[in-house]
C-alpha cells in the first residue's frame, strides 16, 4: 500500500524528470543540429559539460536516440555528415568515459542485426554499418568487431550482402588490413570459395566478380583499384580528433575489443566491457581465473609493500590494489591513471 501523499510525490517527481529529460533533449538536438568540423570543438566541450551536469544514463540515452534519429534514415546519408556525427561520439567515448562509445556501438549493432533479419528496402543498413565502419576508423571499436560483422555476412551471401561487404571493405579495408592482414586474406578467401559455389545462383554476376575485384585489389594493396576510395577526409578527422582529446590514452587502449555475440547477447550475459558494469546473474569468470589474476596483480609490486599492506589490515583484493597503487605512483597524476585503470 501507498499512502495518496506519497503517491503524489511520486507523480510529481516523474512529470519533473520528464521535463528535464526533454529539455536535456532540446539542448542536444540543438547542438547535434549544428554539428560541422568547423565548430566541432565547441559543440563537443559543451557536451561535456552537460556529461559532467547531468546523469551518464541519461545524457548516454538521449545521445544515442538523438544521433539514430539523424543517421539512420531511408536515404544513403552522405559520408561527411555520417563522420562528424561519429568524430563528436568518439571525442566524448574518449574525454568522458568508453561507456558513451558502448552504449552508442550497442545500440548501432542491435539496430544493424534487426534489420538485416527484416530485409529492410531502404538504406538503413548502411547508414548503420556506416557508423560502425566510423566507430571503428575514430578508434572506438577494435577490428574484432569488424571481422565479426563480415564474417557473419559472408557465410549468409545474398545479394544484399555482397553489397554490404563492398561498402564496408570501401571504407575500412585498408585500415583492416594494417590492423590484421591475415585475418582478411583468410577473410577475402572464404568470399571467393562461397562465389565459386554460388555463381549460377546470381542474377547480377558483374557485381559478384566486381566485389572479387575489389577483395583482390585490397589484398595486394592496390589503392587505385578500388572506385571512390579517398582515405583523405578520414586522415583530416582524425588529425582533428587528435587535437581535441585531453588525455595521453587517446589511442588503443581505449578501443572496445567486444566481439558481436558479446553485444548481441549483453542482456543475458553482461556487459563486460564496461567498467562497473557489475553483473549479477551467471559468474562471468570462475574462481580458477581470479586466483590467477590476483596473483599476477600481486607479482608486480614488492613484497615489503605488500607486508605493509598486510600490517595495516589491508584484508581484501580490492584494498590491497588500492594501497599498492597509491604507495608505488610517481605522483597524483599517475596514481589517478592506475586507479582508473
Amino acid at each position: 500500500y501507498v499512502p495518496p501523499q506519497v503517491r503524489k510525490a511520486q507523480g510529481t517527481l516523474d512529470d519533473k524528470k520528464r521535463e528535464e529529460l526533454g529539455r536535456l533533449k532540446k539542448m542536444v538536438n540543438g547542438l547535434i543540429n549544428r554539428l560541422s568540423e568547423p565548430n566541432l570543438s565547441s559543440i563537443s566541450g559543451q557536451m561535456e559539460e552537460l556529461y559532467m551536469a547531468n546523469s551518464r544514463k541519461d545524457m548516454n540515452e538521449t545521445l544515442t536516440d538523438i544521433l539514430m534519429n539523424a543517421c539512420v534514415t531511408a536515404v544513403a546519408m552522405p559520408a561527411r555528415l555520417m563522420m562528424e556525427h561519429v568524430l563528436l561520439v568518439s571525442i566524448l567515448h574518449h574525454n568522458v568515459g568508453i561507456e558513451v562509445g558502448a552504449h552508442f556501438l550497442e545500440a548501432v549493432v542491435k539496430k544493424f542485426d534487426e534489420l538485416c533479419k527484416s530485409d529492410a528496402e531502404g538504406k538503413e543498413c548502411e547508414n548503420l554499418l556506416a557508423l560502425i565502419a566510423h566507430l571503428y576508423n575514430f578508434h572506438v571499436v577494435h577490428s574484432l568487431l569488424i571481422f565479426d560483422i563480415l564474417k557473419k555476412l559472408v557465410s549468409t551471401f545474398t545479394e544484399k550482402e555482397i553489397e554490404l561487404i563492398l561498402f564496408l571493405l570501401k571504407n575500412v579495408g585498408f585500415s583492416l588490413r594494417k590492423d590484421d592482414a591475415l585475418a582478411l586474406k583468410e577473410l577475402i578467401t572464404e568470399a571467393q570459395r562461397k562465389a565459386n559455389m554460388a555463381e549460377k545462383k546470381f542474377q547480377d554476376q558483374a557485381r559478384v566478380r566486381f566485389m572479387l575485384e575489389t577483395m583482390l585489389a585490397l589484398r595486394n594493396n592496390n589503392m587505385r583499384k578500388i572506385p571512390g576510395y579517398d582515405p583523405e577526409p578520414v586522415e583530416k578527422l582524425r588529425k582533428l580528433q587528435r587535437s581535441l582529446v585531453h588525455s595521453s590514452g587517446s589511442g588503443k587502449e581505449t578501443q572496445l575489443r567486444v566481439s558481436l555475440e558479446s553485444l548481441l547477447s549483453a542482456d543475458q550475459t553482461g556487459r563486460w566491457w564496461i567498467i562497473g558494469s557489475s553483473w549479477s546473474g551467471a559468474p562471468m569468470i570462475d574462481d580458477k581465473n581470479s586466483k590467477t589474476q590476483q596473483k599476477l596483480r600481486v607479482g608486480k609490486v614488492s613484497s615489503k609493500i605488500l607486508e605493509l599492506a598486510r600490517k595495516l589490515r589491508m584484508n581484501t583484493d580490492i584494498r590491497r590494489s588500492i594501497f599498492c597503487v597509491l604507495m608505488t605512483s610517481e605522483d597524483f597524476m599517475d596514481a589517478f591513471e592506475k586507479l582508473l585503470k
